[in-house]
């Protein structure tokens, strides 16, 4: 007697050695939802509770739309500058061995470490007009500190141990036989890196682009510093948040704080939706 072979189809989830599942699966939306699902819906309450036409006054105000343009402006113009610089200190660290690699490698996670405030204060000071760095600068009429430029210098900072521990696991993974084989078959160094090494990465630098921008977008405490706070010259988004709270002016603060959830949240789809061609690209 011969077995009847298990029908095929979809499932609600695979089988595992490892018992569990609805207990498992049951504590992570219980923590998600007090976490993260239930102080969002209290926001969108708390937004729509205003009415189309003074969410929309608060929208257009020149002051919030100024505010968002800078806080995502330079969120993405440190994470794309993470992402180059990233990937290159990624490679130096696990392609070459060299004295004080360690330290280097070590030196990468400081910004975990470091207190966002005393960031954003050593920063000022390095960058300001009379400090080590901006001073010489500053003698270039190149301004920093108090600018849109060093708000995106302070988020380099922050974000860039996002990329290098995102794609420095990857890149470890890649054999150098893979190199050798291509330079062998007459690939140039420039056709190596990018037809042999970079479709590898690519989920990787993707992923660490997406976290360096989410982190920077929310950033206050290394920016609140540098940035000065000018009023639609270096004024961040979460800062104005923080003015309409101390105004006592909760509706402002809702609004704003509801736009830069569907502004992040329709970026980050649309990230998301790379990483997934990415990898089914590039595997």
């Amino acid at each position: 007697m011969t077995a009847v072979p298990a029908r095929a189809g979809w499932r609600f989830r695979q089988p595992s050695v490892i018992p569990g599942f609805g207990l498992t699966l049951g504590l992570s939306l219980a923590y998600l939802t007090l976490i993260i699902l239930i102080p969002l819906s209290g926001l969108a309450w708390r937004s729509a509770s205003l009415g189309w036409p003074q969410f929309w006054a608060i929208l257009t105000d020149a002051r919030t739309i100024n505010a968002l343009k800078i806080s995502f402006g330079t969120a993405l113009a440190a994470a794309v500058v993470n992402v180059v610089f990233g990937t290159v200190v990624a490679w130096v660290l696990v392609r070459y061995r060299f004295p004080g690699r360690r330290i280097v490698d070590a030196m990468v996670d400081l910004p975990f470490a470091l207190p966002t405030a005393v960031a954003g204060i050593a920063l000022t000071t390095l960058y300001a007009p009379n400090g080590w760095i901006g001073g010489p600068l500053a003698s270039l009429n190149i301004k920093v500190a108090y600018t849109p430029l060093g708000i995106v210098i302070a988020l380099v900072f922050i974000g860039l141990p996002f990329v290098v521990r995102t794609v420095q696991p990857v890149m470890e993974e890649i054999d150098r036989e893979i190199e050798e084989a291509a330079a062998t078959l007459g690939a140039t160094r420039f056709q190596t890196i990018t037809r042999v090494l970079f479709p590898g990465l690519a989920p990787a630098i993707v992923t660490g682009f997406a976290l360096a921008f989410a982190r920077g977008v929310g950033e206050y405490g290394s920016v609140i510093f540098i940035a000065g706070n000018l009023p639609n010259v270096s004024e961040i988004a979460p800062l104005l948040i923080i003015i309409r709270l101390e105004e006592y002016n909760y509706p402002a603060a809702t609004a704003i704080a509801a736009i830069m959830l569907i502004i992040s949240f329709a970026m980050l789809l649309v990230i998301n939706l790379l990483q997934s061609w990415s990898r089914k690209r590039y595997g």
